[in-house]
């Protein structure tokens, strides 16, 4: 009895880590949204991390998509620092180009290339459509199985 009391303390315990570690990533990230926000339209791009680092990239844009600011997330963990990302102020998100990203990790052009995507949808009046969570996926996976059972 006292063992499952223990580890259930255990879990109650790595929820709250949990959440007080996602409220800072939250954290985190609204600043410099919010600063970015206030000179401009904001695209965001990312590129989720499964075991390698995940990227978010964000550009403060006009209405004519010239580059106002970008910023960069690049990380490991909830602890990753929004950082400067130099070399786009003056360029236009509709036509960055390969060479625009030659300083640029693998990573991160990935998560430019979203946000381009990302952009040119919103601003064609289309959606973005969610991304289904692994929970999510597994249970459609699940419901397939069933139903070809069936």
């Amino acid at each position: 009895m006292m063992q499952i009391f223990i580890i259930m303390i255990f879990i109650a315990g790595a929820f709250v880590v949990q959440m007080v570690l996602g409220y800072l990533q939250i954290k985190h990230f609204s600043k410099p949204y919010a600063e970015l926000r206030r000179i401009g339209k904001v695209a965001i791009g990312k590129r989720p991390g499964k075991v390698r680092a995940g990227t978010i990239v964000m550009f403060a844009v006009t209405n004519s998509g010239k580059i106002l600011k970008a910023k960069k997330i690049q990380g490991v963990t909830v602890m990753a620092q929004v950082r400067d990302l130099d070399g786009f102020e003056d360029k236009n998100i509709k036509a960055l180009e390969e060479k625009d990203m030659a300083h640029c990790n693998k990573l991160l052009k990935l998560a430019i290339l979203d946000a381009v995507h990302n952009y040119k949808v919103i601003m064609s009046g289309g959606e973005i459509p969610e991304k289904n969570s692994l929970f999510k996926r597994i249970m459609l996976q699940a419901e397939r199985v069933a139903a070809v059972k069936k």
